[in-house]
């Protein structure tokens, strides 16, 4: 296809040249040039065992259950250390202080880590959102082609039947001037 044929079409569509379209324009005007199927959105390159390790952290981290197991493991953790304290045998007395150290690691790894896959969440929503939107936009245009060729064949249609009835309208007249000569005048 030419420049010329996707020129046209980008004008007939979106009343726009071709080359002031955006990419995602062009990308439609495109698949309904060479009238191809529309694209499933590009799967992330990027995933590694780090990266599916970062999904999976934030999905275990943002749960209600890592919320109650790990609320249950402080409980236990501080009732033990209580426990064990008069006996001198508690490994973190009270005020906890190995537990605090621990708390702030998991927090100073665990917060990039969700970061990381909310990032890559985002990505992936902006990637769908984008085909939607050209999808969506392929529908309306071809919607739009539809409706103009519909247009086009009752245009010829009504040319058709305008023809016709100017047809039999000069038959009818020319059998009425000729009914008019064949009666005798009153």
């Amino acid at each position: 296809m030419t420049q010329e044929h996707l020129d046209q079409l980008s004008r007939d569509l979106l009343s726009q040249p071709y080359a002031e379209l955006t990419d995602v324009q062009k990308r439609v005007i495109d698949l309904i040039l060479h009238e191809e199927p529309s694209d499933e959105p590009d799967e992330d390159d990027d995933n590694t065992f780090w990266t599916r390790l970062a999904d999976r952290v934030a999905a275990i981290g943002g749960s209600w259950a890592f919320i109650g197991g790990f609320g249950a493991a402080l409980f236990l953790w501080m009732g033990l250390n209580l426990v064990l304290t008069p006996f001198k045998h508690a490994f973190d007395p009270y005020p906890f202080i190995f537990l605090n150290l621990m708390l702030s690691t998991l927090a100073a790894i665990q917060a990039p880590v969700i970061m990381m896959s909310q990032n890559r969440q985002a990505k992936k929503d902006r990637l769908t959102a984008e085909h939607d939107y050209a999808v969506n936009l392929r529908a309306e245009l071809e919607i739009m082609r539809v409706i103009d060729k519909l247009d086009a064949l009752r245009s010829d249609e009504l040319m058709v039947l305008c023809r016709e009835h100017a047809a039999r309208l000069g038959e009818l007249q020319t059998e009425v001037a000729r009914l008019r000569a064949e009666r005798p005048a009153l």
